[in-house]
């Protein structure tokens, strides 16, 4: 396989650090074209749907795309902003946010955000990162649980970058952070915060993105990664069980996911007497299309619809103080052990090395 081109190697080169924050993507423009062009890439990643691909893609290309850009771009026109897809925009702040905090805390590295799907992409970004002479990265996913659908493909594409390149920095992943007391507590606090201008509720709602309920039973840790954020967040806030609910979202085709369903459980809540929720979407670090259009928009109506008479919706992090200093917090315990408190001029491995060339020259 040959090897991309890439910036001159230089010995004794000073190590260089950067942290690559990773979102999952967006179209970039709420159009049905470039819709159908992100669902396509998104919809024929292997991790993202595990049945036979031949199968898929005669599915995917025969029927999806065929119907859904259409109507999935009238929602993401719903939610679009004049400076674009709200998860971008968020994603890109909390990266130049990420940067200042670090550097206030004497960390001396460059922070990048990419997309797994659509643009800025992961690859082009560790092509600039290179260009720049970083010679270590630390990827971080915005998603606080792990899961192999999102989490191991992102982590998919830095392996397969790394395959086609010849001088590899050297690579560290962020795997989760979801029972993290930094997220924990950035959560709460938004919360609270919410609570300061409406009261409680009497539920509060915790919605996850779903997954098909066989990753379960192959092992994956999402489900318990979820459970357990509910678990400590309750915690933090006093609630009990009954006033605490987790539910999962974003059905994809008629196969069972993680149960229970969100929509069906607020209607069930609302037909039973409940009057006020809030709903949370702990999963997500940014709001986009599944916060601001599927909760927001359309959970609130079937709520309200089926006899609810109060539905908040709290919002993601986003760049709320809290939610930086969770991720800076992340960062550094996984940044540990490399040298990121001198200046990229004045390391301690360049001084040596420029130590040694100088012995050499006398000798």
């Amino acid at each position: 396989m040959p090897f991309s081109k890439e910036p001159p190697f230089t010995h004794g080169q000073t190590p260089r650090t950067a942290v690559l924050y990773c979102n999952l993507g967006t179209p970039d423009a709420p159009t049905t074209p470039a819709v159908r062009r992100y669902l396509a890439e998104f919809l024929s990643d292997q991790r993202v749907v595990e049945i036979p691909r031949l199968l898929w893609m005669l599915i995917l290309h025969g029927i999806i795309l065929r119907f859904r850009p259409a109507k999935s771009a009238a929602k993401y026109a719903s939610i679009w902003t004049p400076d674009g897809s709200p998860l971008k925009i968020g994603t890109e702040k909390q990266a130049k946010l990420l940067q200042g905090w670090l550097g206030e805390q004497g960390e001396h590295v460059l922070v990048r955000w990419a997309m797994r799907y659509g643009s800025t992409s992961i690859p082009s970004q560790l092509d600039a990162l290179k260009a720049q002479g970083v010679t270590r990265v630390l990827v971080l996913p915005a998603y606080p649980q792990y899961s192999a659908t999102t989490t191991a493909s992102l982590f998919d594409a830095v392996y397969a970058w790394a395959s086609k390149t010849r001088s590899i920095p050297e690579l560290r992943f962020v795997n989760h952070y979801h029972d993290h007391p930094a997220y924990i507590a950035a959560l709460a606090g938004s919360v609270r915060k919410h609570w300061q201008g409406t009261g409680r509720p009497e539920v509060l709602v915790m919605s996850f993105h779903g997954v098909p309920a066989r990753t379960l039973e192959l092992g994956d840790q999402y489900h318990c990664e979820c459970f357990k954020t509910a678990r400590l967040l309750a915690e933090s806030l006093g609630l009990s069980k009954d006033q605490y609910k987790v539910t999962f979202q974003s059905r994809l085709g008629r196969a069972k996911w993680l149960e229970p369903y969100t929509e069906p459980t607020l209607i069930a809540m609302a037909q039973s007497g409940v009057q006020r929720v809030d709903v949370i979407c702990p999963g997500f670090t940014s709001d986009c299309l599944e916060t601001l259009e599927e909760i927001n928009m359309e959970a609130r109506h079937a709520f309200l619809s089926a006899g609810g008479k109060t539905f908040g919706y709290i919002p993601c992090l986003n760049d709320d103080p809290a939610a930086v200093t969770a991720l800076g917090a992340v960062t550094q315990q996984h940044l540990g052990g490399w040298n990121t408190q001198a200046g990229p001029d004045t390391s301690a491995l360049a001084q040596s090395m420029a130590a040694a060339l100088a012995l050499g020259a006398k000798q």
